[in-house]
């Protein structure tokens, strides 16, 4: 029986739960993900879990924050003033909002608090800071 190994395309069924078991993601209902062993199209943890599994072999993986979206990076966290959101935007706390950047590309922030002087948005991926645990099942390799 052939194991994954780098390089390989491979399609995997997955969970991804935090550590107080709060489902984050799940393919589900869905087609499995596929990506190439060792490309960096996936968090490393999960990445690096990936060799040596055969086809139909269930894993449960613990990933720590760093192996996957990073800590979180207290300088990603702004402060704008109240006004500088438009008023047709119903603040609230969790509200995943876009804007431009100056080099054009679009930034996503999540409003953490705000009162009627001012906003704090993060720009942390929502994931960063967490440590992960996928249950992972290999559908396929090649």
């Amino acid at each position: 029986m052939s194991t994954a190994k780098a390089g390989d395309t491979v399609r995997i069924h997955y969970t991804g739960t935090l550590t107080d078991g709060s489902t984050f993601d799940s393919s589900q209902g869905r087609d499995p993900l596929e990506f190439v062993i060792g490309s960096g199209q996936i968090i490393p943890g999960l990445d690096a879990a990936m060799p040596g599994m055969a086809v139909g072999e269930n894993k449960t993986v613990s990933i720590p924050c760093a192996e996957a979206y990073g800590e979180a990076d207290p300088s990603r966290l702004q402060q704008v003033p109240r006004g500088e959101i438009p008023d047709h935007i119903p603040l609230e706390a969790g509200l995943v909002l876009q804007a431009q950047g100056p080099d054009g590309n679009v930034i996503q922030f999540t409003v953490r608090e705000f009162n009627d002087e001012a906003v704090t948005l993060d720009a942390n991926h929502p994931l960063a800071g967490k440590d992960l645990i996928f249950e992972v099942e290999l559908v396929s390799i090649g």
